[in-house]
């Protein structure tokens, strides 16, 4: 494990954003990872989406490896133990997922691995981080809204929550968040657009990453 537990929880704190990514091709995933760090990102997740990406991931962990340092690589969609342990073998240092399930945090926390599992409700982030959970998901954030973040932030001020879902690289959609009091945003189709990828232009990937975290340090001041 390159990264421990509390540089990859800084990391996550300091860029403020974590690019949520998946593709079955490995030159593109691998494309896509070298666009994200020459933009600047630290944190990068991968997502178990399709049959065989696990086998993507181990390469891609290989090739930031060499190529990109100092970016922290992680997997998300993790909703199981067994397959929380698979990806814990071939290099993730963060583990997320869509919902909280104890016995990833056990998994995680044996080999202490950040997992941020998705929660929707006070009592779930109230579980997660009984079960050790450091930063909680918010998910899925364009359906609570930053209303929630901020409703939860106030009796439990302690709390690290990074949001995923409706989070575009706005200065008006980004400042609603982080006003509310997220640690950090997930980013996913809005970072990557289509159209973009299907034309290989990862200097328009890599330009879209660094304008998202010029935005996100404004905002925080």
């Amino acid at each position: 494990m390159k990264f421990n537990k509390l540089q990859v929880l800084s990391v996550m704190k300091e860029t403020g954003m974590v690019p949520v990514f998946y593709h079955g091709d490995i030159e593109v995933a691998r494309n896509i990872v070298k666009a994200c760090y020459d933009g600047g990102v630290r944190a990068f997740e991968f997502t178990n989406r399709g049959e065989f990406a696990h086998e993507v991931f181990g390469e891609l962990v290989k090739y930031a490896a060499k190529e990109c340092p100092e970016m922290i690589m992680g997997i998300g969609s993790i909703v199981d133990a067994p397959t929380a342990a698979l990806y814990i073998q071939l290099g993730a240092n963060f583990i997320v997922g869509p919902l909280f399930n104890p016995e990833v945090a056990k998994v995680a926390n044996r080999r202490l691995i950040p997992y941020a599992p998705g929660c929707g409700s006070v009592s779930e982030v109230g579980f997660a981080q009984e079960a050790g959970c450091d930063i909680c998901k918010v998910f899925p954030g364009d359906v609570l809204g930053t209303a929630f973040v901020k409703g939860l932030k106030a009796p439990m001020p302690w709390s690290n929550l990074m949001v995923t879902g409706g989070v575009k690289p706005e200065e008006a959609n980004l400042k609603g968040w982080f006003d509310a009091g997220v640690t950090c945003v997930g980013m996913g189709s809005n970072l990557f657009p289509t159209d973009l990828i299907k034309a290989k232009n990862w200097a328009g990937i890599t330009k879209l990453c660094s304008d998202a975290l010029a935005i996100i340090t404004r905002v925080r001041k």
